[in-house]
């Protein structure tokens, strides 16, 4: 009987001994384990947003973390420091500028005091967080980018210049803005034939990856407004899809197949004419959420409704995306926050930090490597992308490229580097009134104690002023809006 079930294994499995390799494949990843955090470590009593729209509602960098709420007369996000867990008061200050929900927002990447935020009310704002946090509503935006027709679903900084945002719309175009002077630099309105359902910027920003409702992904040069690759029917399914430019230049893709399966693949963007890999997952319909680690070339897949965290290595060897593991907990995940590398804590070799949204809290899951050494584990923690920009935006939109300037984790990412940070938010707010704030340090230096306070007192009043106008055309073009609707419906 013994030698009859060997018989069957051997048939069955033909190469069992090759595939029982395959699966222990040495990696350093293979162990990575996923962990909760206590419950006093969470953020508690947090009205997540109910919105239908596939955005991840969180974004969280090294000092703060930003969540997409209910909000009644408009749109609102809460803003809290890392340490402020517990329970959050229900009338703890928020982000409330839009006068639609908020859909999208994400943090700058060379300044963590910067958020992006895209609404339903047709509008793009950026907003300065003060150092310690909110201690009153924030309703005035540094700077307001009006130009989409229809909501406003994705807001995606430039991952290596300062001061270049990408917002993609409803109305099917991306628009590509130089932020520090509030203009529309590019404009992507005939690329798309329907909803976008992602873009992605290349290591060094120098492409785009979109996904689209046509089921088309597009690899796009932004800055001759040209397509470079296409694929029709990446996925063949329905559902929405995603793709992300990876470390290398391919590009990952998360969609469905015609039999409602979830799937991913992988591409090389030069040509697309067929994938380098497919994997089929499973049949649940939550749309996939991609998170990407350039560092240690890890994709961890969170699925909206799901509550697990899949995670996969991508290697030059076959199968080329390789499934690591599951994080799973009881509660599923309304949206999720990802760790930048610089935010994660190395002597505990945390590889990566995500921030679950609940239905009324935040809890953070650390992802971390088993390792008993103390010291700095260099092979967990090659340089990373670090705050600083390789570009000012003039460079880039004329032409020019730069990789992202890494710095060492080995001491931890430490207060120095937020010394720096705080220059690029001075920058960034001398930037917007245009000429005028140019000249004002140089005044300052040679003027008397009174004249430097008069400056500073008309700065403010010019930046509310501008604030404030800009809040009375939006709400001008909502009554607008609202009377045609109104005139139809007598009709």
């Amino acid at each position: 009987f013994l030698v009859f079930i060997r018989n069957v294994k051997s048939a069955h499995y033909g190469t069992f001994p090759n595939m029982s390799r395959r699966v222990v494949r040495q990696s350093k990843f293979r162990h990575v384990f996923g962990q909760a955090v206590r419950n006093d470590q969470c953020y508690d009593d947090i009205r997540v947003s109910r919105v239908t729209w596939d955005s991840s509602f969180c974004a969280v960098n090294p000092k703060f973390v930003a969540i997409i709420i209910e909000a009644s007369g408009g749109g609102a996000f809460l803003v809290l420091p890392l340490h402020k867990t517990g329970r959050i008061d229900k009338v703890y200050p928020t982000v409330c500028g839009h006068t639609g929900p908020v859909l999208d927002i994400e943090w700058c990447p060379h300044n963590d005091h910067v958020i992006a935020s895209g609404s339903e009310d047709c509008t793009v704002m950026v907003w300065q967080i003060p150092e310690n946090g909110l201690e009153t509503p924030l309703s005035e935006p540094v700077v307001v980018l009006e130009g989409h027709s229809k909501r406003v679903g994705i807001v995606c900084w430039h991952p290596t210049t300062r001061n270049v945002l990408l917002s993609a719309g409803c109305d099917n175009q991306i628009i590509i803005w130089n932020v520090g002077t509030g203009e529309a630099m590019i404009n992507l309105d005939d690329m798309h034939p329907d909803v976008i359902f992602s873009v992605s910027w290349s290591r060094n920003g120098s492409l785009l990856c979109t996904a689209c409702k046509d089921k088309r992904v597009r690899v796009i040069d932004p800055r001759k407004k040209k397509i470079v690759a296409e694929k029709d029917k990446a996925h063949e399914g329905a559902r929405p899809m995603r793709a992300i430019f990876l470390a290398d230049g391919n590009i990952f893709t998360t969609g469905f197949s015609r039999m409602s399966e979830r799937q991913l693949a992988l591409w090389k963007s030069d040509n697309m004419d067929e994938p380098i890999c497919v994997q089929e997952m499973d049949t649940s319909n939550g749309v996939l959420l991609p998170f990407y680690d350039p560092d240690t070339n890890i994709v961890y897949l969170c699925g909206k409704g799901d509550s697990s965290i899949r995670y996969f290595e991508i290697t030059e060897e076959a199968p080329f995306v390789h499934y690591l593991n599951t994080f799973s907990t009881k509660e599923p995940q309304r949206g999720m926050g990802y760790m930048p590398k610089r935010g994660l804590d190395v002597n505990k070799c945390e590889i990566a930090r995500f921030y679950k949204l609940h239905e009324r809290k935040c809890e953070p899951i650390i992802m971390t490597v088993p390792r008993k050494s103390d010291l700095f584990q260099d092979d967990l923690y090659p340089d990373t992308a670090g705050p600083d920009p390789a570009l000012e935006a003039e460079e880039w939109f004329t032409g020019k490229n730069g990789g992202p300037i890494l710095i060492s984790l080995k001491d931890g990412y430490a207060s120095t580097k937020n010394r720096d940070l705080k220059v690029v938010k001075k920058n960034i707010l001398e930037s917007k009134p245009a000429p005028k704030a140019e000249h004002i340090p140089i005044v300052q230096k040679h003027a008397p104690q009174s004249s430097v306070k008069m400056e500073d007192k008309l700065e403010e009043v010019l930046r509310e002023f501008k604030s404030l106008r800009d809040r009375v055309i939006l709400q001008d073009r909502r009554i607008a809006r609202l009377e045609e609707q109104v005139s139809k419906v007598a009709m």
